[in-house]
Formats: C-alpha cells, structure tokens, sequence
C-alpha cells in the first residue's frame, strides 16, 4: 500500500485530490515531470470509485477534435504503460464500431469522419454489407452503414487501477487514503494550503478531482464546478461460442445509448437512462434494464438467450456538454483562484483519463500543455447556471444535459 499510514507532512510541492484514474495519474505526471513532494488525499481507497466499476472503453472516435486528441493520447499511453512501469492497464485492440439506423446518423457520421481522418485518425466508413461482415453477430440488414477504427480498443478497469497504484508506489508519490479534504487555504487569490481530516498541507500547487463527487470536492473549495453524478448500468452475459471477440467488434448504438463489448468468452453492455436525475443510486433499475436489454437481444440476437453472469450499477461522473474539464479554479466573482487547477474527464475516465490527467499535471505545473487545446475547456465556459457555451459531444453516452444548480444560481428556464 503507497504509504497510506505515514504522517502528513506539513509542506508540499503539490497536493492532488481524489485518487481515481485523473487525480492518481495526474499525481503520478507531477511526480515525473520533477515535483519532489507530491501528496494525494483520498477520502476512500484507490479506486474505490468509479474507476473500478467502469467498463474501460478506449475509442477514439470522439465527436470533437478535442475528444480525439484526448482519446490518441489516452491509448498511446496505454500501449507504452508497460515498458515504463513494467505492468499496465491491460490493453486490448479490439476494433470499435459506431453503427448508423437512419439517414441522419450517416450525414452526422460521415461529417464527424472526416474531422476525425482530418486529425490522423484511421477510421473508415463501412457499408450496410460490410458492417454486416465485420460482425457477424450483429442481425442483418439492420444498418446504413457506419464508422470502425480499428485501433480502439479497451483496458480492465480493476488493473488500471492496480497500475497507478505501482505507479504512484514506484515514485513515492506520497499517498493518504481515508483522509478527506476539507477545505482550500488561501491568501489574496493565491493557494496556500489545503486542510484535511489528518491535517493542514501547506502548498501553492492543488489539482482539484473527484469524478461523481467533484461539485463537492469543489463546494469544499469555495469554487463551483459543473459536474455531477449519474446512475450507470453494465451486465456481463455467460460464455458463448457467437461472441468469440474475433466475430465481436466493439459498438455503440448512439440512438440509445448502449455499448457492447467482448468479455471472457461473453458480451459486456452497458447504458445511462437520458431521463434519470443526477444521483448516487447504485441499485440496478430493473424496468430501463430489461428495456435496454431487449434493445441489445435485438441488434445481437445470440444474446436473448443466455444468462447474466454479473450485474452492476455505479455513479458515473458528467458534465452539462459532456466534455472534460481541465483549467484552473475560479472563486465566487469568477476570477481564477491563483495555484488550483480542476480536472473531470466527464464519464469517460478510462477513454480519456490519463490524457486529462497529464493535461492537467502541465496545466498545473505551467499553465499550457500540447496534449489538446484546453483553451475552451475550463471553468470560464459554464455560465452561473452550470450552462456550456459549447457544443456538446455528440458521441457519448445520454447523461442530463444539466447538473444540479448551484447554491443561490438562477433557475434554468
């Protein structure tokens, strides 16, 4: 265990909080980039969170430039994990479809695909006939084609965490499980210190996570953030020789928020209900399952008959336009709060997490980074409703499209 029971220090180079995948990677990036005394709190254990209970999508077929730089940056990390750490998060190159059921969808598709292939992405537009060969476990006849990029792939989530666990181990970043924050020191817009369940920190540098909890990490803060938590559901069906993952390509059905993926010999799926409320409701909704379910038996029959070999819902973290945020922290009157940087990576932690958390690390340490442009993506695009002045992605997964107001914020009409 990475020095959960040593003493606080009383100084830092830099102190991270949350360790899940953004803030453990994001420390571990502090650390190789020269901070000597990097310290993370974790009010639980790591990866006690969302990062263990995720289904580990890697795609990099996002529907921004700035989804697809995050998601190359993210699997090119992967793929180098092991030569740098001697362990990694279990990579797997699988293949991703995003298959289209109307007219529309082609149109949005072909648009995203050429942003996409703009940017060096080998994504390639298949066929009605040609999706149907590539996945044979998919009924006929039921597409108008789609985009697959070869290389997305996926990791097991329980692995990744072990990896920033060697990670964080191997580089003495300093690391204080069950220790929760409490509150960010300041002194004329500039950080001084954080205060926690085991004591002050003094420090100029805090990194701000939290995934499903950051509006809290953040109302501990002094500091909005527009994030919130949802309920997400996945199931892992028995072993069946139609699903060998050489026949099963990964997909996303974008018209109902369903993904599916290859897992021991069986079908991992996975869906948010676009209807829930923000919440930390882990308990499985038996009526969106068994409609979501017979969406799935549908577009790969093979699985209306076989059995559920695990079942599980999580929380799940968001953002109003499904976005990252990566920027600093900003106090009360919406100027930035001097030494404090926030980091979510928006629900997709596996996909884009190592990238946000290494944009981060440099964001902290120099106020840019060349991962991607974060330029439009901090704290200064919400308004003081939590509402985006962007676009939301258009590929992901059907979260609300507003978190809960803040405290003394305007309704939303």
């Amino acid at each position: 265990m990475p020095m959960a029971s040593a003493q606080l220090p009383r100084t830092a180079d830099a102190v991270v909080v949350g360790g899940g995948t953004v803030g453990a990677w994001c420390a571990w990036f502090l650390r190789r980039s020269g901070l000597e005394n990097v310290v993370l709190v974790e009010k639980g254990t790591l990866g006690s969170g969302a990062s263990s209970r995720a289904a580990g999508v890697v795609r990099m077929q996002g529907g921004t430039p700035e989804a697809v730089r995050l998601g190359q940056w993210s699997r090119d990390f992967y793929l180098r994990q092991h030569d740098e750490l001697g362990t990694d998060s279990g990579f797997v190159r699988q293949g991703y479809l995003l298959p289209c059921f109307s007219e529309a969808e082609v149109t949005a598709a072909r648009a995203r695909m050429a942003m996409q292939t703009g940017l060096g992405l080998p994504v390639r537009w298949l066929e009605p006939d040609e999706v149907d060969a590539l996945n044979p476990t998919l009924a006929p006849g039921l597409t108008r084609g789609g985009t697959f990029c070869a290389e997305d792939g996926y990791i097991t989530p329980p692995r990744n965490v072990t990896a920033y666990t060697v990670a964080l181990t191997l580089s003495a970043v300093h690391v204080f499980e069950k220790v929760q924050f409490e509150q960010l020191l300041t002194e004329n817009g500039r950080v001084t210190g954080v205060r926690t369940s085991a004591g002050p920190v003094q420090t100029g540098r805090v990194v701000l996570t939290g995934g499903p909890k950051l509006a809290e990490v953040g109302r501990r803060a002094g500091i909005r953030i527009p994030a919130g938590g949802v309920r997400h559901q996945v199931a892992v069906t028995e072993q069946h020789p139609d699903l060998d993952p050489a026949r099963l390509p990964m997909a996303f059905d974008l018209t109902a928020g369903l993904y599916w993926r290859p897992e021991e010999g069986g079908l991992l799926f996975g869906m948010s209900n676009p209807a829930e409320p923000p919440s930390e409701n882990r308990g499985v909704d038996e009526d969106y399952f068994a409609l979501m379910r017979a969406r799935m038996a549908r577009l790969v029959p093979v699985t209306a008959g076989l059995a559920l070999r695990r079942v599980w819902a999580a929380t799940i973290d968001f953002t109003p336009d499904h976005l990252p945020i990566i920027g600093p922290g900003r106090g009360p009157d919406g100027g930035p709060v001097d030494g404090v940087t926030v980091a979510a990576a928006a629900g997709a932690g596996m996909m884009w997490g190592p990238a946000v958390a290494r944009a981060t690390a440099d964001v902290a340490l120099t106020g840019d980074t060349e991962v991607v442009d974060v330029s439009g993506l901090g704290l200064d695009r919400f308004d003081s409703a939590g509402r985006s002045k962007l676009d939301p992605d258009p590929v992901a997964l059907p979260f609300p499209g507003q978190v809960p107001a803040f405290p003394g914020a305007p309704s939303v009409p």
